[in-house]
């Protein structure tokens, strides 16, 4: 075991419903293993100004139901700077935090390697309701997003179908199809427009008044987030016209994030946050905690970084090129198996809609 004094554990970028799960486990974790534990407030924003307090195990009490984070979050811009960097370090230095674990998004994991390439080991953990981390199959925040969503259309159904009318949905992603495709089939929807997979929008509307002509009175349509020319109230205005039914736009936004975590963000939560703990006292540093098939296992950041970049169309050819055929193959079965996942599910929804 590594002789650790302190960790420090963060959280950063969106809140993800989960997130005091984990800092609950990382505190929990640690101090059963004799290592007292650091509060960063405002993720690297705290490590940045000095913002952090010591938690003990009573601090972390009842805020396993708790959405949100209780450490609170922050997108810094600052610690992208060598400055706010060399400040992050500093304050590590003067609270004894011998390492760090990072819960968020990819930007989250970008800062955790910029930590550990300053000797200050860091252990990353995937928290974000959109779940667009590549190299986990599941990431903390996911599951109560999509419940929270799903209670949200099954509201607007019963409304529809009184009135006869159809409703376009947007949900939160961030330029990722997860939620949106798989509430669309939890919630009965006839078509999800989702930027992973091609969308026939003719073939919605012969659909749609198809549907209607059989009697179906209310009709949901969901839209991932920030699409252009769908993630917007004229796309609803658009099938009103097409199809004489008559049509609303809902945008459901950060309602998405809030909420009390459900058991898999609370559970997974905790599995990860003691695989943090238990990979920084082994002397680990770098890694991100993931889930792969049903197992919480460890992948080196900067891979996981790279497939993420791979599979989003953002990483030169170089980036694939320094690691080896069998890492690439790995890299690229990865990204394979996400577009595999998005096809399959657009054609179950396709299959069973009406």
């Amino acid at each position: 075991m590594a002789n650790f004094r302190r960790i420090g554990v963060l959280t950063s970028g969106g809140d993800a419903p989960g997130m005091n799960n984990v800092v609950r486990a990382v505190t929990r974790a640690a101090i059963a293993n004799g290592v007292e534990v650091v509060g960063v407030m405002g993720g690297y924003h705290g490590l940045v100004h000095d913002e952090v307090k010591i938690l003990s195990a009573r601090d972390v009490s009842n805020i396993v139901k708790d959405g949100g984070t209780m450490l609170y979050s922050d997108r810094c811009l600052e610690f992208k700077t060598e400055e706010g960097m060399a400040a992050a370090v500093e304050t590590c230095k003067k609270y004894n935090i011998d390492g760090i674990v990072a819960c968020g998004g990819d930007g989250t994991f970008r800062g955790a390697t910029d930590l550990s390439n300053r000797g200050i080991p860091t252990i990353g953990i995937p928290g974000t309701i959109d779940n667009d981390i590549t190299s986990t199959d599941y990431s903390i925040g996911y599951d109560t997003a999509m419940n929270t969503v799903v209670q949200m259309i099954d509201r607007l159904r019963d409304t529809c179908e009184s009135h006869a009318r159809c409703n376009v949905v947007e949900v939160m992603g961030n330029h990722a199809g997860g939620i949106a495709i798989q509430t669309a089939i939890a919630c009965g929807a006839v078509d999800c427009v989702i930027a992973e997979t091609e969308f026939d929008e003719e073939a919605m509307y012969e659909k749609m008044i198809r549907l209607k002509n059989d009697g179906k009175r209310g009709f949901i349509v969901v839209v991932s987030e920030l699409l252009p020319g769908y993630a917007d109230p004229a796309f609803a205005k658009k099938i009103q016209e097409r199809t004489g039914i008559e049509t609303k736009f809902a945008r459901l936004a950060h309602v998405v994030r809030g909420g009390d975590p459900t058991l898999r963000d609370r559970v997974t939560a905790a599995q990860m946050g003691a695989r943090a703990v238990k990979e920084l006292l082994a002397g680990k540093s770098n890694l991100v905690v993931v889930e792969q098939n049903n197992e919480i296992v460890t992948l080196d950041i900067n891979f996981a970084q790279t497939t993420d970049r791979i599979y989003k169309g953002k990483a030169a050819p170089e980036e694939i090129e320094k690691y080896s055929a069998e890492e690439q193959t790995i890299i690229m079965a990865t990204v394979e198996k996400k577009r595999q996942y998005f096809r399959d599910m657009t054609a179950l929804l396709a299959e069973i809609s009406g």
